[in-house]
């Protein structure tokens, strides 16, 4: 799943926002948390900037590694609980990672591992979906269904479907259709949507100041964008 999970999501936009906060501190050694199949990484990388990328999927390393600039970022495998000694100006947590830890000890012990990362008065960037605006109401058929041509796999049909919804829980499944041989793989997943006042109690208790809550410029009023500094 990991070699097509570029093709189906090419439109990585977002990440642009990130570049321009890295540049905005003048941040030259970047952690990228939950670096996935290394977009952001290899895209900081071919900037000039030293990136360590983390991520617990080892296939999603694996293509990383392929990819352009790949070979002047540092990739570990793992998370940010178990992090090799580090001094970072700045850690970044794009794609909603942050509402993949269901439970708030290992939320915790992530918040931790990124601030003992940091340098003094480093920052930490991430998002998080505002809980208000039930983004999940979205996640049927008929708004996330799409088929994509991917070079050496052939046609592919995926959509998303909500399973479960327990606020703050919301569980979901994605389903893959793969024209080739028609098998279909499917994907369950669950993310906690945490209160902006919920986020910042959390920073706090880790040892952080939040500096800023922002806006998500390419999803007005849907994204909490948060910018703390370690304490």
């Amino acid at each position: 799943m990991a070699e097509i999970y570029d093709p189906l999501d090419p439109d990585r936009g977002d990440l642009e926002v990130y570049a321009a906060i890295v540049e905005e501190f003048g941040a030259s050694r970047v952690l990228d948390v939950g670096c996935g199949t290394g977009t952001f990484a290899c895209l900081l990388a071919a900037r000039g900037v030293e990136v360590v990328g983390v991520d617990p999927a080892e296939a999603s390393l694996e293509v990383a590694r392929s990819k352009d600039f790949a070979e002047r970022v540092r990739w570990v495998l793992g998370d940010a609980t178990a992090l090799p000694p580090l001094r970072v100006e700045l850690a970044t947590m794009t794609g909603n990672v942050a509402q993949v830890f269901v439970a708030d000890t290992e939320w915790g012990a992530t918040l931790h591992g990124v601030r003992d990362a940091l340098v003094p008065g480093g920052r930490f960037v991430f998002e998080t979906r505002d809980p208000a605006r039930k983004g999940w109401l979205e996640w049927n058929r008929a708004e996330t269904y799409q088929v994509a041509d991917i070079p050496g796999v052939g046609a592919v049909e995926t959509w998303c479907d909500v399973t479960s919804v327990r606020e703050p829980l919301v569980s979901f499944r994605h389903t893959f259709v793969f024209a080739s041989d028609g098998a279909v793989i499917t994907s369950d997943s669950t993310l906690r949507f945490r209160s902006r006042a919920e986020v910042e109690r959390s920073l706090k208790s880790a040892g952080f100041v939040v500096d800023e809550v922002r806006d998500a410029p390419d999803r007005p009023g849907r994204e909490f964008v948060f910018i703390a500094s370690r304490g």
